[in-house]
């Protein structure tokens, strides 16, 4: 046999994997020959400015100091999505393939990091970083995506043209960070507006200057420019500034002169406005001031200008509240109430929420309530004895659940969302998997329902439950039941130009 012919066959007989790594070496290499006109004082510098996730955060704190709710969300999320593609890289990824450096002899020095990396090549940390950061951002606000990703590109290609990564590295990479930005949006839902049909569209007065509006503001919720650029486009509204512990109160006297009953805070402070705006039937203006702002993101409500211009145009829905009930009192709720751990999540993330802020506070509640040992709830529900490590209902059916409750497409359907969580071992792994699962219904271990009143009996003295935000102790029976389109909301309608 000739030596061509012998040599012939062994490159015929290599494995795919083989195949795949000459060809990644000789993109390597055509990657170190090209020319990449202007790229040598940019794309060295870039790539250093990401070490560490350091040109991200830059980048979400430029973003955040827009103002804007979801450029703010678009932040958070695609740091929250950088944190699991880094946690994912230096665990699993660095240690499942020990495959060495490019050599540097093709690359031209100019080009060259002075400190080159010691960690293993596949895949590319950079690259995992830039797409999970894009990725994020880019499902909460495609605008602020698209403005990120020439960066993200960048940096990821910066990890070739320095010579520190083989192209598969930086793919790898890129992949395992997308994968990571919609896992987090699987747990925790993106919040982009809802319009509503109008089929639930309320005849309301339209105030041109704000003449009759009656703002409450609980001055912790920390909206001061908000709650400012709202007077300015409404100057005839009346705004009242005050403390928490004064929010019932104030309310209660805007009521008797108002209009129109407006609030700026978090759920807790939308809650009560919408119940004494109920008590006096009157229409509810909501500018989100808190944490998580469910119920005025799903109304459609982001921030002043969408609630100024409604008020303006006179543009209104009828939406669904929940009245529950129980041998201590009644109340209204306007977005979830829940029995079971989450009421101890909500405590823990109040008590913190002042020191270090809601999101911080938020985790820690979460990370405390799933490593906390405890005991299940015990109810009657449908007259059967049943351990629960949690019941939650939703004033409308939420879609695509997560860690934190997703998006309401409709206000107005006249469901209960009712989502249960089964007593037993582990209580944490079921209540992951039920937050992943979402709407899943038959499982040994979580269930989800849909109905208009739910009545549950034989709940222990004391038992806390979470409504809003708000915590309050219940026993005995509790019965919950839909107000169909019972609250009158200002909400823009028609796109804005």
């Amino acid at each position: 046999m000739s030596p061509d012919v012998d040599l012939t066959a062994r490159m015929t007989n290599r494995s795919p994997l083989c195949r795949l790594l000459e060809l990644d070496g000789r993109l390597f290499e055509a990657a170190a020959a090209w020319h990449w006109p202007g790229a040598e004082r940019v794309l060295p510098r870039l790539s250093r400015g990401a070490n560490h996730g350091v040109l991200w955060f830059a980048t979400a704190a430029a973003m955040a100091a827009v103002r804007t709710p979801r450029a703010r969300r678009a932040a958070v999320r695609g740091l929250a999505s950088l944190g699991v593609a880094s946690l994912a890289i230096n665990t699993a990824g660095k240690r499942s393939v020990r495959r060495a450096r490019p050599v540097l002899d093709p690359v031209p020095l100019v080009r060259q990091l002075k400190r080159q990396p010691i960690t293993t090549s596949f895949p590319s940390g950079h690259a995992a970083s830039a797409a999970a950061f894009a990725t994020g951002v880019a499902l909460e606000s495609p605008a602020w995506g698209a403005a990120v990703a020439p960066v993200a590109f960048s940096v990821a290609a910066s990890r070739v043209y320095t010579g520190v990564h083989f192209p598969s590295d930086v793919l790898a990479g890129a992949a395992l960070g997308a994968g990571a930005a919609f896992l987090v949006r699987r747990l925790v839902p993106t919040r982009a507006p809802v319009r509503h049909g109008v089929r639930s569209r309320a005849e309301v007065p339209a105030l041109p200057e704000g003449e009759g509006l009656v703002m409450v503001v609980n001055r912790a919720s920390g909206t001061a420019d908000r709650v400012r650029a709202l007077g300015d486009a409404l100057p005839r509204a009346e705004i009242v500034e005050c403390a928490p512990d004064d929010v019932g109160d104030a309310l209660a006297k805007a009521a008797a002169r108002a209009q129109v009953l407006g609030v700026c805070g978090g759920d807790g402070t939308v809650n009560a406005a919408a119940r004494i705006a109920l008590r006096h039937g009157l229409p509810l203006a909501v500018l989100p001031g808190g944490t998580l702002n469910h119920f005025a993101l799903d109304l459609g409500v982001e921030d002043e200008r969408d609630l100024a211009r409604a008020v303006r145009h006179g543009e209104a829905v009828r939406v669904d509240a929940v009245r529950y009930a129980t041998g201590d009192g009644e109340g209204v709720c306007l977005n979830t109430l829940s029995l079971g751990v989450y009421p101890e999540l909500v405590r823990v993330r109040t008590r913190w929420s002042r020191r270090i802020g809601g999101w911080p506070a938020g985790l820690l509640a979460a990370l405390r309530v799933l490593r906390a040992d405890r005991h299940p709830l015990e109810v009657e529900l449908d007259g059967e004895r049943r351990p629960l490590w949690l019941l939650f209902v939703g004033n409308g059916v939420y879609h695509r659940m997560g860690l934190a409750p997703g998006r309401r497409t409709d206000l107005a359907d006249g469901l209960l969302d009712v989502r249960v969580v089964h007593g037993g071992r582990r209580p944490a792994l079921r209540l992951l998997a039920a937050a992943a699962a979402g709407p899943l219904t038959g499982s040994a271990g979580h269930a989800a329902v849909q109905v208009k009143r739910l009545r549950l009996t034989g709940v222990a003295p004391g038992t806390p439950l979470a409504y809003d935000g708000e915590v309050t102790a219940v026993s005995g029976e509790v019965t919950v039941e839909k107000l169909p389109e019972a609250l009158t909301v200002y909400r823009p309608l028609t796109a804005q130009s």
